[in-house]
């Protein structure tokens, strides 16, 4: 059977390629994948436990096994993309956000916004590269409004994340968030850009003035 891998990130660049077509025995399931995987680009080694797998859109284990056709994904650590949640290679627009969740009886709202810094661990920045895997990071992002919305009943949460080369300067990700009061608007936002830093599949590559290197502390 056969299997259509996608590599992402720093995996991606390791491995000089965005998608590989690979033969496997019938019945065979992720972790032979990964070990065969392994042998031809040791960055699969390096990352182990870190690198996650999606099949088919859909994070899964290592027994997970695999079907001729199946699309499977290797995801890096996240650096911390119409509808709700959306990944956009232009400049974000916070007041496109906000209007996805002002209604009536949501009157506290509340927004994060976040910006390409100059500096970071220690470097002058020069620009920085996102990268996503754009079905999964939306779904993932849409998740991760409807529980914030399930946690702090009428709220309404909304994200959207740039891809692509920002300058220094630039919004990388608006998360909005409307509730009937603000304490509530608070929280949900807090946990939809804290939750989205830990799971949504964007990586981020920091140019700096002395090199070049993927993000995967979250920061």
């Amino acid at each position: 059977m056969h299997v259509r891998v996608k590599l992402f990130g720093s995996v991606r660049e390791a491995t000089g390629r965005k998608e590989l077509e690979v033969s496997l025995p019938e019945g065979a399931r992720v972790a032979e994948l990964r070990a065969l995987l392994g042998r031809d680009h040791p960055i699969f080694e390096r990352y182990g436990d870190r690198l996650r797998v999606s099949v088919n859109l859909e994070f899964a284990g290592e027994d997970r096994a695999l079907a001729d056709g199946d699309e499977v994904a290797f995801l890096p650590p996240v650096s911390g993309g119409g509808g709700r949640c959306t990944l956009r290679e232009v400049p974000l627009d916070v007041d496109a956000v906000v209007r996805r969740v002002r209604g009536a009886g949501r009157g506290g709202v509340v927004t994060f916004v976040g910006a390409v810094r100059d500096t970071a661990r220690g470097r002058s920045i020069r620009h920085l590269e996102y990268e996503a895997y754009p079905p999964m990071a939306e779904r993932e992002m849409e998740s991760i409004a409807d529980e914030a919305e399930r946690r702090w009943p009428g709220a309404r949460v909304a994200i959207a994340h740039r891809v692509g080369h920002l300058e220094v300067g630039e919004l990388a990700v608006v998360v909005a968030a409307a509730a009937p009061h603000r304490a509530e608007a608070f929280e949900a936002c807090r946990y939809a850009i804290d939750t989205l830093k830990e799971r949504v599949p964007i990586w981020k590559k920091e140019v700096a003035t002395d090199g070049e290197y993927w993000v995967e502390d979250h920061a």
